[in-house]
C-alpha cells in the first residue's frame, strides 16, 4: 500500500481550512489502509522538504487552499522532488488562482462572464469604477477572503478609507444579482449543481465554514435547460485549464428579471476544492453516489508529477 503525506496548512488566510481538509482525509486514508501521516506546511520550507526526504512518500495529497498551496508554487517544488501529487499541476494552479486570467480563458472558451476591470487604490479616489453595485475582489485569494459588494458611493468611501489590500491591484467586476451555484467536476465530468443560499448577506469566508448559516440545495432548484448549461461550463472550464482530478466552478444564477432567460455567468475555478464537514464537492459526490472515501481514492490514483 502507498506511503502518503497528506500536506496541509500552510501560509494563506485559509490555513485553518485546510488544516480541517488535511485532517478528513488523513481519517479517510487511514480507514482505507494507507500508510498515511499528516505534513504541516509552515514558513519553515526547509524543515517541510528534509521532511519529504526522510519520510520518502509515494505520494502526496495536496490538501492546501489559497496562496503557496494552489497557485502553482507548491506544485513545483514537488515537481522538483519528483513526487507525485494529487490535483492540477504548476500552469492550471497558477492560472486557476489567478481570477482574471482564468475569465480570459473562460471568455475565450465560450463562457459568459461579469464585466471587470483591474484597478488599484489610486484609481478608486480618482472615481475609475464600473456603475454601481459593483464588487471589489482579490485577484488571487479564495474562499471569498477579502470580497466586498459596493453599491453606493458611501460604501466606496468606507472601503477606501479602511482600504485593507496594500499596494496590491485588485479585481473590479459588476455584480451579478440573483443565485450563486457551485458545479464540482471529478473525472471530466460533473457530479451536479449546489445551489449555496446564506441565510444572511452573501457567501463569505464566515457563512461558508460556519455550520447552519448557509443551505446547501442538492439538486439546485433550476430548469433542466441551465442545468445541462451549467455542467457544460464547469466541464469546459476545467479543461481550458488543464486542470486535473477535481475542480469546482463558481457561477451567478440571475433570474431576477422573469421576462428573460436566466443570465448564467462564470465567476472563478477552484482548483482544489475543500473536503470539510461543510465543503460543496463531498456533498455533491454523495448525492451523485460517490462517498467521500472514493473522491479520496480517486485523487490518489490519478496523483501525478510533472517531468
Amino acid at each position: 500500500m502507498k506511503k502518503v503525506a497528506v500536506v496541509a496548512g500552510g501560509l494563506s488566510s485559509e490555513r485553518e481550512v485546510s488544516l480541517m481538509t488535511g485532517q478528513g482525509v488523513l481519517e479517510s486514508l487511514l480507514k482505507q489502509g494507507y500508510d498515511a501521516f499528516l505534513l504541516e506546511l509552515t514558513a519553515d520550507i526547509f524543515d517541510f522538504v528534509r521532511t519529504l526526504e526522510k519520510e520518502k512518500p509515494d505520494v502526496i495529497f495536496n490538501a492546501l487552499h489559497g496562496r503557496y498551496g494552489e497557485d502553482g508554487n507548491i506544485q513545483g517544488l514537488f515537481n522538483l522532488m519528483q513526487i507525485p501529487y494529487t490535483h492540477s499541476g504548476v500552469l492550471a494552479s497558477a492560472m486557476a488562482m489567478d481570477k482574471k486570467m482564468a475569465k480570459l480563458l473562460f471568455e475565450k472558451e465560450g463562457l459568459p462572464v461579469a464585466k471587470d476591470k483591474i484597478v488599484t487604490l489610486f484609481d478608486l479616489k480618482e472615481g475609475n469604477h464600473l456603475p454601481y453595485p459593483y464588487v471589489i475582489k482579490p485577484i488571487n485569494e479564495g474562499s471569498s477572503v477579502g470580497v466586498y459588494i459596493i453599491t453606493s458611493a458611501e460604501d466606496e468611501e468606507a472601503l477606501i478609507n479602511r482600504w485593507p489590500f496594500g499596494g496590491a491591484a485588485v479585481m473590479m467586476e459588476e455584480y451579478i444579482r440573483g443565485r450563486e451555484m457551485s458545479v464540482p467536476v471529478m473525472g471530466g465530468k460533473a457530479l451536479g449543481i449546489v445551489e449555496v443560499a446564506p441565510k444572511k448577506g452573501f457567501y463569505t469566508y464566515e457563512n461558508k465554514y460556519q455550520e447552519g448559516r448557509t443551505d446547501h440545495l442538492i439538486p439546485a432548484p433550476i430548469p433542466q435547460k441551465q442545468t445541462e448549461l451549467l455542467m457544460d461550463y464547469a466541464v469546459r472550464a476545467h479543461k481550458a485549464l488543464g486542470c486535473k482530478g477535481v475542480s469546482r466552478t463558481d457561477f451567478r444564477y440571475d433570474d431576477t428579471n422573469p421576462d428573460q432567460e436566466p443570465r448564467l455567468v462564470a465567476l472563478e475555478i477552484n482548483n482544489q476544492p475543500g473536503m470539510t464537514p461543510l465543503s460543496l464537492l463531498p456533498e455533491v459526490a454523495k448525492k451523485a453516489g460517490i462517498s467521500y472515501d472514493e473522491v479520496v481514492l480517486s485523487l490518489i490514483e490519478e496523483a501525478e508529477c510533472e517531468k
